[in-house]
Parts: C-alpha cells; structure tokens; sequence
C-alpha cells in the first residue's frame, strides 16, 4: 500500500529555535519551510519536520538514525561543534572513548542527543 509513498519522519521539539539551529546548522540540513507548527528541513531527500510542542518528555531510544561510512570522523566532526555521544556505562555494552560500541555483528554504534534530548544514532556496518 505505502511503498511508493515518499516517507517523512516527524520529532517533536518545545525548543524550536535551538531546534532548527541544530538541525540546519550543526547536522547540516537544509531548510524546507517554517510555520506555526512546525520546521522542515530535507534530510537527503526525506523530509524532517520538527514538530512544534508546548511540552513532551523524550523517548530514552532512538528515534532517528543514520548510517554513515565513517562514524569516527563523524563523531570527531560532532565534538568539534559541542556535540558529543551518550556513554551508557553497561556492562554488555562496552563503548570506546568516542562512544562507540561494537554490536556482536560488528556494527559500530553510537548514540548523541538533540537539543530536546531525543536520542539520535548513527552506525557504521
């Protein structure tokens, strides 16, 4: 039914303008559109609306994520411009120094927050 459909994904923000400052100067997307409601911007041709709310709490998952061909000059990149990955400290998840972990199927991990704390990922298989 959906698979010619063009996906958009929607994260909710109640800080908008650290929001799209983050999103369109830090991780680079272009803006789309602003309104009342919310901020879009193109995700490598999947549109990102950052949804405007009064209030949420966020998800301690992921709720986006990005497969990249080289996550540790990426984070490195990231910590040049403040942003650094979540170091959970469990015992059957070993992270090195940078935040990655290596799955048991040797896909490198690592996990970093927006400025509303959702959880963001990206993996290198």
């Amino acid at each position: 039914m959906f698979q010619n459909a063009i996906i958009k994904t929607l994260i909710p923000t109640a800080k908008p303008d650290a929001a799209k400052t983050f999103y369109g100067d830090i991780l680079g997307f272009t803006l789309l559109s602003e309104d009342d409601y919310g901020i879009e911007f193109d995700a490598n041709g999947i549109s990102l609306r950052l949804s405007k709310m009064p209030e949420f709490t966020p998800q301690n998952f992921t709720v986006l994520g990005w497969e990249v061909p080289d996550i540790e000059e990426d984070i490195i990149e990231l910590n040049g411009k403040g942003i650094f990955c979540e170091k959970y400290n469990l015992d059957f998840m070993q992270q090195d120094d940078l935040g990655i972990w290596v799955s048991p199927g040797g896909t490198k991990v690592a996990w970093f927050k927006d400025v509303d704390g959702n959880v963001l990922s990206l993996s290198q298989v």
